[in-house]
């Protein structure tokens, strides 16, 4: 794996190979591991997003605003944006954005690799301004889309863009007058329409300086994964979360992950 070719690559362009390059893996999670907790919490949101299905049917203006949006993200030829419009709507519904949390669209992070600066692009982003610190990343898996598979490969790039978060947050604290992270768990989610895949990228200074230099980490980074048990796994992609029972309990994954980003 040392011997393995490394270059520099915005984060949009990372696949499996510079996660092997890296000596970063990734592992699946049952929900009581990756969250820390024995049962997923309860909600405080509408009870009626969670017993109607559809827009048309709820009295709540804004409960019917998310549900038009799940319906244009899970749509067969939506544009890029519709997912990234919804992912906002819901972290604003399930108050992940709140007063300095606030939500960016598009957020550039700069990304120092074997010695050249490149890039990587966040969908949607959280962003405390009081701290001025990524909080949480997310990214479309874009291969779906057209229903046709693509070289895309949006977990690597989640990933990229989380080593590019640790970096671009530890310049921000060094600017203010504080120490730097040696290491941070970086949480991120990649959404298939609107079905989320949870991460924890734990980033340390090691892994960093390495990718910096285009070195071979002796040391393994290892991320947990977690894709959120529905009825109908094999229409994970087609339903997302527009089944009710889906709904609860993928809203159910985002309650839980709270305390890891943060909030």
């Amino acid at each position: 794996m040392a011997n393995l070719v490394r270059s520099a690559k915005s984060g949009s362009n990372w696949t499996q190979a510079e996660l092997d390059a890296y000596n970063i893996t990734v592992i699946s999670q049952d929900a009581a591991t990756f969250f820390g907790v024995p049962h997923l919490p309860q909600l405080h949101v509408s009870q009626e997003l969670l017993a109607k299905e559809s827009a048309i049917d709820m009295v709540d203006d804004k409960n019917a605003e998310l549900i038009n949006l799940l319906d244009l993200a899970m749509g067969p030829s939506s544009e890029d944006s519709a997912v990234d419009d919804f992912a906002v709507e819901l972290f604003k519904m399930l108050a992940y954005v709140r007063r300095h949390r606030i939500a960016r669209t598009g957020k550039d992070i700069p990304l120092l690799i074997c010695g050249e600066w490149k890039h990587a692009k966040a969908d949607v982003c959280i962003l405390d301004r009081e701290q001025n610190d990524i909080m949480l990343l997310l990214l479309e898996d874009k291969r779906f889309g057209q229903g046709e598979l693509s070289s895309t490969d949006a977990e690597a790039q989640l990933i990229a863009m989380s080593i590019a978060a640790f970096s671009r947050n530890n310049r921000c604290r060094v600017d203010t007058g504080l120490p730097e992270h040696r290491s941070k768990v970086i949480p991120g989610i990649v959404m298939v329409r609107t079905a989320p895949v949870f991460y924890k990228t734990e980033v340390i200074s090691d892994l960093e300086y390495n990718i910096r230099h285009g070195l071979y980490p002796p040391n393994v980074t290892v991320v947990a994964r977690h894709l959120p048990t529905v009825p109908r796994p094999n229409r994970r992609r087609s339903e997302g979360m527009k089944p009710l029972n889906s709904r609860s309990h993928i809203m159910r994954c985002y309650e839980a992950f709270k305390p890891i980003v943060g909030i």
